[in-house]
């Protein structure tokens, strides 16, 4: 099993993923539809934990995107779900 990493490395991972969802027309017009937020909201948010864990669950959510964003940033495919792990509301739910 994989080591948890920290809050921040985290955030830093998803500012990265930020970055790259920004870069595509088609993909931040997607994340803003799908998060309600506006460019002007987003960007003051962008700091917000909160709001870096809905866009590592934005680009979880589609596997050619996560693939592509891990490429670009030479990052294992696996690090982008654990740094969502290490943010508020990605804890893992045990029921028992």
């Amino acid at each position: 099993m994989n080591s948890p990493i920290s809050q921040e490395n985290a955030e830093t991972i998803a500012l990265q993923a930020l970055a790259h969802i920004a870069a595509d027309e088609d993909r931040i017009g997607a994340f803003l539809a799908q998060t309600g937020l506006g460019v002007d909201e987003l960007r003051a948010a962008a700091g917000d934990p909160i709001v870096l864990g809905g866009v590592l669950d934005f680009l979880l959510s589609d596997e050619a995107s996560l693939l592509a964003f891990c490429e670009t940033c030479n990052m294992a495919p696996e690090l982008p779900g654990q740094a969502r792990r290490a943010l508020p509301g990605g804890e893992e739910v045990h029921w028992t």
